[in-house]
C-alpha cells in the first residue's frame, strides 16, 4: 500500500458565502497561484483548488488531501480518498497550475512528500484524467521558481507544447529532496506522445536542462513568436545584484531549444548595483517586442521604478555561452553579455509588488499593485508621455497586492487583483463616473468614450452606431478645443478651430462647425468646409475693434455638441514689456509670440511653453528646489513641509502635485528665509492590528505609520500622545493614564494626521496597576540577586517595562534585569555594598513604589503554602487507593 496525493472533491457550486458583491471571492487558505483560460479562473491556495468563472462564481473547490493507492505495482489499481482524520491523510502544495486549452486540461503539479503531477478537466477539475509521482517544478514552496507553457516549430503537423520550468536550486541536495534529474531550466512532455513518458524531461536519446551554479531567483517569463524570454536575479560579483535576461529559440526539439541560449543584462543605472527585479508584464503589439519591469532601485522593496525595455531577442552572438547559465558549461568560451537600457522610466511609486500591461488602441495601460494594497492605472501615449496616475482600488486592511495580476478575457474589461485570502475583479476604469463630455474628456482615460447617442460616459463597445468622441493620441494636449489666428499678406484674417479628439466613424462624418458673433456676419461666403479635425472662418471684416471681438462657435459630431466661447483680438495691439504675463495672454488669445513680443499665429510661436523663456531675459532670479522634508506623505497631507534651495524669497505659494494626486494642491508658505520656507503637503491607512508590548508601551503595526503625528484615546480625547518612534510599519508610544476611570475599561485609538483624525479599530483594555508585594536576596559571586514577587494579574508585563534599584542609606544601586518567572522579577546589583538592602524602588510607566523585604513570618507562610499541595496530593493518592482497595475487597 503506497500514498499518492489528489485532489478531493468537497465541493460543487458551494453557496455564495464566499462571493462577494462587487466582484470579489474569499478563499481557505494562503494565495499560491492564479491561472485563466477564458471564461474559467483557477486559484491554488495552501489548502485548495479553486475553479471560478470569469467573474468569480464558485463552480467548484478542491481540497488537497491525500488519495491512498491500493493494489499491485502493475496491473488493476484501486484509488480511495482518505478521510480527513485518515493517519496517511496529506496536503498536496500546487507549484505548477497551467490551463492547457488545446488538450482540454489543466496540468497541476506540486510536492506532497516528493513531486506529484495530475492532469484535470479543463471543464471540471474534480475530474483526474492522468497522475504521477514525477518532480514538475520546485521541490519546495518555492516563489523565487516560475513555469509556463511553451511551443517549438513544428514536428509534423502541428507545434510541440513543452512546460518549461525555471527552478530556485537548493543549496544543498540530500537525499530525501527528491530533486530526481532537474536543473535550473528543464522542459518537460505534455502528453505521452511525445519523446520520452508524459511529465518527462528527457528527449532524443539526450536529457537537456539548463544549469546554474549558485543562487538564482526566477521572476518571469513568457513566450512571444517562437522566442522564450525568462527574467531572474542572480548575485552580482559585487555583493549586489543584477537582473538577467536569457533567450531561447523554440525549436524541433528539447535539446535544440535548450542549446540556443543566448542572455542579457538589464540595467536601470549607470552602476546598477543593488537594483533588482521585482514583477514583470509582456507589452502587447510589437514589433519591437517592449517588456515593462517593477525594479527595486536600493535592493529592497522601498524604492521601486516601473520601467520600459526593448527585450527584442540579439541571436547574432554564440549560443550556449552565457556566464550564469549553462548548458555544456564549457569553462573558456564564457563571454559577456550585452547590457540593455531602459527604453523610458515611466513611474515611481514605493512598495510596487505587480504589473500587468495592457494596449488599448495607440495606449498603453499598466495596472500597478503595491504592498499597501492600492491598485494603480497608469495611461502612456505613444511617445511615453504618462497621464496622472489614478488609484482605482484601496484595500481596508493594507493586504498586499501579490506578483500576477491578470486580465479578464471574456469582456477585457477587468482585471483579476490577488491578495492573500481574497481575489477581486476590478474594473479597468469607471467611466461613468463622469457626468458631462468635458470631464470624460479630461479624464484622459483611454477607455472611456462619450456617448452621443447614450449621452453619456462609457466603454467603447458599450456606444452603438459609433456615435462617440475621445482623448487624442497624445498626452500633453489639456484643451479639447485650441484657436489662432492668422493674418496673410493680403491682411485677410483667419480664424482657425482645431479640437483634440478621436472620433468614432459616425461621429466623424456628421462634423460641422458654426461661428457667430454679435456684429454682422462674420464669415465670407468663400469659407471653406469644415474637415476634422479641424474647420476654419474667413473673416468679411479685416479689422477688429480695439476692445476685441466675442465669438460663439458651435462644432457638432454626430449627437454630441461643444460649445466654445473665444475671445479674439488684434495681435498687434497685444504691446508691453515681454513678461511672462503678457506672453500668456498673448498666447491665449490665439496669437503668436516672438523675440519681440505678440504676433500673429503664423508669424511666432503658439505654444504657451514659450513663456517660460521669457523669464530667462528678465531680471529675475528663478526659485530652485533642492530637497522636499518629508519626500513622502500621507493621502491627507502633511502641516509642516520643509522646501530648500535658492531663489526662494519671492515665493508665496507653493502647488504640490502627490504620485497619484491629479489634482496639485496649492498651499500657503510661512518663514521664508529665502533659501528654506515652509508649507504644506499631501496622502495614512492604518492596519488594524496591534502589537502589545506590556500596557505602558503600544506597537501599532500598519502601513504609513510615519505620517502620524499623535495618538488619541478615547477615554482621554484631549490628550495627543506623540510617537516615540515610527516606521513605515511600526509605530511606538505611550499611553496616557487612566485618569479617573475606575475597574476595567477598553479604550479605542484616533490617529492624528496632517488636520484629519482617524478612526482606528484597535481597542487597548486598560487593568489596574502591578501589585508588588515582597523581595528576598541573596549574595551571588559578582554582586546580589533580588528576587521581587508581585500579584497575579493580566498585565503580562516584561522585564523591559521595569526599572528596579536597591536601596541602603538612601543611596540607590540599580538592578540589572535579568529573567522573569510566572509572576517573579529577578534582577542583580553589580558591586553593592556590605549590607543587606531594606528598600527597593520599582519604577513601571509613569509610576514609583517603594517595597520592604520579607520578614521571617512571611518566609515561614510561603513554605507553609509550598508545602500544602504535597501534602494534599499524597491525601489524595491515599483516598483514592483506599477506596480502590475497599471496592476491591467487597468484589473479592
Amino acid at each position: 500500500m503506497i500514498l499518492l496525493s489528489g485532489l478531493l472533491l468537497i465541493l460543487w457550486g458551494e453557496p455564495g458565502r464566499c462571493l462577494e458583491e462587487g466582484g470579489s471571492f474569499t478563499f481557505h487558505g494562503d494565495f499560491r497561484h492564479i491561472a485563466v483560460a477564458t471564461n474559467t479562473v483557477y486559484i491554488a491556495t495552501e489548502e485548495r483548488l479553486y475553479q471560478l468563472s470569469h467573474d468569480l462564481t464558485l463552480i467548484q473547490s478542491l481540497t488537497q488531501r491525500g488519495i491512498l493507492k491500493v493494489g499491485p505495482e502493475s496491473g488493476d489499481e484501486q484509488f480511495y480518498r482518505v478521510s480527513e482524520t485518515d493517519e496517511w491523510n496529506a496536503t498536496f502544495g500546487v507549484n505548477i497550475l497551467l490551463p492547457f486549452v488545446e488538450n482540454n486540461a489543466v496540468i497541476s503539479c506540486g510536492v506532497i512528500k516528493c513531486g506529484y503531477c495530475e492532469l484535470l478537466d479543463l471543464q471540471n477539475i474534480s475530474n483526474v484524467l492522468y497522475r504521477e509521482h514525477i518532480q514538475v517544478g520546485p521541490a519546495g514552496r518555492s516563489n523565487a521558481s516560475v513555469g509556463f507553457l511553451v511551443e517549438v516549430e513544428k514536428t509534423r503537423t502541428r507545434p510541440e507544447t513543452y512546460i518549461l520550468t525555471a527552478l530556485q536550486q537548493p543549496d544543498k541536495i540530500t537525499e530525501t529532496s527528491c530533486l530526481s534529474e532537474t536543473a535550473s531550466v528543464n522542459l518537460h512532455n505534455t502528453n505521452n506522445k511525445q519523446t520520452g513518458e508524459i511529465f518527462s524531461i528527457r528527449g532524443e536519446n539526450y536529457l537537456a536542462k539548463i544549469k546554474r551554479e549558485g543562487e538564482v531567483e526566477f521572476v518571469d517569463g513568457f513566450q512571444k513568436n517562437l522566442i522564450i524570454y525568462l527574467f531572474s536575479n542572480v548575485p552580482s560579483e559585487d555583493k549586489g545584484n543584477k537582473v538577467r535576461l536569457l533567450w531561447l529559440e523554440g525549436k524541433t526539439s528539447k535539446a535544440e531549444t535548450l542549446r540556443s541560449l543566448r542572455g542579457a543584462t538589464l540595467s536601470i543605472s549607470d552602476g546598477g548595483k543593488g537594483s533588482r527585479l521585482v514583477a514583470s508584464s509582456v507589452i502587447p503589439g510589437g514589433p519591437p517586442v517592449l517588456w515593462s519591469g517593477v525594479f527595486s532601485v536600493d535592493g529592497g522593496q522601498t524604492d521601486t521604478e516601473l520601467v520600459v525595455f526593448d527585450v527584442s531577442p540579439d541571436l547574432t552572438g554564440a549560443a550556449d555561452a552565457d556566464p550564469d547559465f549553462c548548458i555544456t558549461c564549457p569553462e573558456k568560451s564564457r563571454s559577456t553579455p550585452k547590457t540593455l537600457k531602459p527604453k523610458t522610466m515611466l513611474f515611481r511609486q514605493n512598495y510596487m509588488t505587480s504589473v500587468l500591461a495592457v494596449r488599448q488602441k495607440t495606449w498603453l495601460l499598466f495596472f500597478i499593485g503595491t504592498g499597501d494594497g492600492q491598485l494603480i492605472k497608469l495611461a502612456v501615449d505613444k511617445n511615453y508621455h504618462t497621464t496622472c496616475p489614478r488609484v482605482l482600488y484601496r484595500a481596508s486592511d493594507d493586504r498586499q497586492v501579490f506578483p500576477k495580476i491578470l486580465l479578464d478575457q471574456v469582456d477585457h474589461k477587468h482585471v483579476y487583483v490577488p491578495f492573500q485570502n481574497q481575489i477581486k475583479r476590478l474594473p479597468v476604469s469607471k467611466c461613468s463616473t463622469y457626468t458631462n463630455v468635458q470631464d470624460c474628456w479630461s479624464a484622459q482615460d483611454p477607455y472611456c468614450v462619450w456617448c452621443g447617442s447614450k449621452r453619456s460616459c462609457t466603454f467603447e463597445d458599450e456606444c452603438r452606431n459609433l456615435d462617440w468622441l475621445s482623448i487624442p493620441d497624445d498626452s500633453r494636449q489639456r484643451k479639447m478645443v485650441s484657436y489662432s489666428v492668422v493674418k496673410d499678406s493680403t491682411g485677410q484674417i483667419t480664424l482657425s478651430i482645431q479640437t483634440h479628439l478621436t472620433v468614432g466613424q459616425s461621429a466623424l462624418s456628421n462634423f460641422a462647425c458654426q461661428f457667430s458673433a454679435s456684429s454682422s456676419q462674420l464669415c465670407s461666403a468663400a469659407n471653406s468646409p469644415p474637415r476634422f479635425p479641424q474647420c476654419t472662418c474667413v473673416l468679411t471684416n479685416s479689422t477688429l475693434p480695439a476692445e476685441g471681438l466675442n465669438v460663439t462657435v458651435k462644432i457638432r459630431f454626430g449627437m454630441t455638441q461643444l460649445l466654445e466661447q473665444l475671445k479674439i483680438s488684434n495681435c498687434s495691439d497685444i504691446r508691453g514689456p515681454p513678461t511672462p504675463v503678457l506672453c500668456r495672454q498673448c498666447i491665449e488669445a490665439g496669437c503668436g509670440w516672438s523675440t519681440n513680443g505678440c504676433c500673429w499665429a503664423n508669424q511666432g510661436v503658439g505654444n504657451d511653453s514659450v513663456c517660460q523663456m521669457t523669464e530667462s531675459g528678465m531680471n529675475f532670479s528663478r526659485p530652485e528646489i533642492s530637497s522636499i522634508t518629508p519626500s513622502v506623505v500621507s493621502f491627507y497631507g502633511r502641516n509642516h513641509v520643509l522646501l530648500s534651495g535658492r531663489n526662494l524669497s519671492g515665493v508665496t505659494r507653493v502647488r504640490i502635485q502627490a504620485d497619484v494626486d491629479c489634482t496639485p494642491q496649492e498651499s500657503p508658505v510661512w518663514n521664508n528665509t529665502g533659501v528654506n520656507l515652509n508649507s504644506s503637503q499631501f496622502s495614512p491607512r492604518i492596519g488594524d492590528r496591534v502589537l502589545m508590548n506590556g500596557k505602558r508601551k503600544i506597537t501599532l503595526v500598519g502601513s504609513h505609520l510615519e505620517f502620524v503625528e499623535g495618538i488619541m484615546h478615547s477615554h482621554a480625547p484631549q490628550e495627543v500622545r506623540l510617537p516615540r518612534n515610527s516606521s513605515y510599519q511600526n509605530l511606538i508610544y505611550d499611553t496616557p493614564a487612566a485618569g479617573n476611570t475606575q475597574g476595567i475599561f477598553t479604550s479605542t485609538l484616533s490617529l492624528k494626521v496632517a488636520n484629519e483624525t482617524l478612526a482606528c479599530s484597535t481597542t487597548v483594555t486598560y487593568y489596574p496597576d502591578p501589585e508588588f508585594t515582597s523581595f528576598t536576596s541573596s549574595r551571588t559571586r559578582d554582586g546580589v540577586r533580588i528576587t521581587t514577587e508581585k500579584k497575579a494579574d493580566k498585565l503580562e508585563m516584561t522585564i523591559a517595562e521595569l526599572s528596579v534599584w536597591g536601596v541602603h542609606d538612601r543611596k540607590q544601586y540599580p538592578c540589572i534585569m535579568e529573567v522573569k518567572e510566572t509572576d517573579f522579577f529577578i534582577c542583580e546589583i553589580q558591586r553593592p555594598p556590605d549590607a543587606t538592602f531594606q528598600q527597593l524602588m520599582i519604577k513601571f510607566g509613569d509610576k514609583t513604589v517603594t517595597l520592604g523585604p520579607l520578614s521571617l513570618h512571611q518566609v515561614l507562610m510561603i513554605l507553609r503554602l509550598l508545602l500544602i499541595p504535597f501534602v494534599i496530593v499524597a491525601l489524595v493518592i491515599i483516598c483514592r487507593w483506599d477506596k480502590k482497595l475497599t471496592a476491591e475487597m467487597n468484589r473479592l
